[in-house]
């Protein structure tokens, strides 16, 4: 059964990227009256581990419920178990910090579904999930 190419999976990031910015937006105005207002600095350690936590639970909630984030729906894709279940928080933490580290590699992680037989990204495997089309929204 054919998966969800490379192109598809450009448009899934690029649409969940721009939820995700104004997630984080709204993240920042919450904790930012708790700096007196004021711009969080680099010695502030607190501000990228809570937006980091803000974008996990983010995925890990759309991951956990129903396999869709606003991307994945717009393109008819679901993150799944390889055996097309329904993901559980560890995988979703396994999945959301492996994705970190695919990223973090010049995009390597995201660029080996082009290379790899079953189209799997570094954090599919790790995670041993998978996108799947959603053959409900068709």
């Amino acid at each position: 059964m054919p998966k969800p190419g490379f192109f598809r999976l450009l448009g899934v990031i690029l649409y969940d990227l721009l939820l995700l910015i104004a997630v984080l937006f709204v993240a920042t105005a919450i904790v930012l009256p708790f700096n007196a207002g004021k711009a969080f600095t680099g010695q502030q350690y607190f501000f990228p581990f809570y937006l980091l936590l803000v974008s996990f639970i983010f995925y890990g909630w759309f991951w956990t419920h129903g396999g869709q984030t606003l991307g994945l729906r717009a393109w008819k894709v679901k993150v799944l178990t390889t055996d097309r279940k329904p993901i559980n928080w560890k995988q979703a933490l396994i999945r959301f910090t492996a994705s970190i580290f695919s990223w973090s590699f010049l995009g390597l992680g995201f660029l080996w579904v082009l290379v790899d037989k079953n189209q799997q990204s570094w954090h599919d495997h790790l995670s041993k999930t998978a996108l799947f089309f959603d053959n409900h929204n068709k």
